[in-house]
């Protein structure tokens, strides 16, 4: 029998779960279901209004990594990831958005069957017209595998103006920015002794040669030109393979990069929302002398 994976939890101010809206769902199960090797699970019931399909690797919540929703009633909008930010009190964080100069586009309410919400929700806009979702979670805890080929890699903040995006995000939800960390990276201090007490006891000292504070990070903030938006990264063991694999099923990749850590290719599925393939490459380790 398999080993029973660790149930994740996410603090107040992680990004906890990801899901992408679009009025093609069936098209886009079997896109990301080929990309990805998704199984997904229906959880709305039969004549509901709308569908959300939870993607997971082994067709259990155990497993559970995204989302493929048809969007809210009256959207007319691209398909898009949306990243979810992890609240303690879902309805305190949205008039908190109100104060930071935010917008509440869907009030908070609670998701999911009676008895057994999955959660409670706010669509929100931050200061620069980044959209985005706080998540108060019930029984949707959020993303139960990360990290691994085809799961959710990482949520990037990208800016105009990256301080003022702190000033937003820093009240909000605890980030703060240390810049011997290098730059883009927003951190919530005491995740990595969270991680420690619960899926990764063995944390800081796989990095005890990192920065202090690396395992804290939670999120990229990174300057980018154009308005204020969510970028969304999964996790591939082939950048290539799988740029080749999303445009043999619709997609068009748009850019490609070879980073220190990393290879990453900017696609834009068949839907029109973009994500990105990145591919853990470190620095191959200098050659020792005989």
């Amino acid at each position: 029998m398999a080993a029973p994976h660790p149930t994740r939890t996410y603090p107040h101010g992680v990004p906890s779960w990801i899901d992408l809206e679009t009025h093609d769902v069936d098209e886009a199960l079997a896109f990301y279901g080929r990309l990805f090797g998704w199984r997904f699970t229906e959880k709305l019931p039969p004549g509901a209004p709308g569908r959300y399909a939870v993607a997971s690797l082994d067709g259990t919540d155990a497993t559970a990594v995204a989302a493929v929703a048809t969007p809210a009633p009256g959207f007319d909008g691209e398909a898009a990831w949306h990243t979810y930010l992890a609240v303690d009190d879902v309805d305190a964080a949205a008039a908190r958005v109100v104060e930071l100069g935010g917008v509440v586009s869907s009030p908070p309410e609670t998701v999911g069957p009676p008895g057994q919400p999955a959660g409670r929700m706010a669509r929100i806009v931050d200061a620069q017209g980044a959209p985005s979702r706080l998540w108060q979670a019930g029984t949707r805890l959020g993303a139960q595998v990360a990290n691994a080929p085809g799961t959710w890699n990482f949520s990037s903040l990208l800016t105009p103006d990256v301080d003022r995006a702190l000033q937003f995000y820093g009240p909000l939800l605890g980030w703060v920015r240390s810049d011997d960390l290098g730059a883009g990276m927003a951190r919530v201090p005491g995740y990595g002794d969270h991680l420690a007490r619960t899926i990764d006891p063995g944390i800081h000292e796989r990095q005890e040669q990192a920065p202090p504070g690396f395992a804290d990070v939670v999120a990229g903030v990174l300057p980018a030109e154009g308005p204020a938006r969510w970028s969304v990264a999964f996790a591939v063991a082939d950048r290539d393979g799988s740029a080749t694999e999303a445009e043999s099923a619709g997609a068009t990749v748009s850019a490609t990069e070879d980073g220190t850590w990393s290879r990453e290719a900017t696609v834009r599925d068949p839907f029109g929302a973009e994500l990105l393939l990145a591919q853990f490459a470190p620095p191959a380790e200098a050659p020792t002398e005989s």
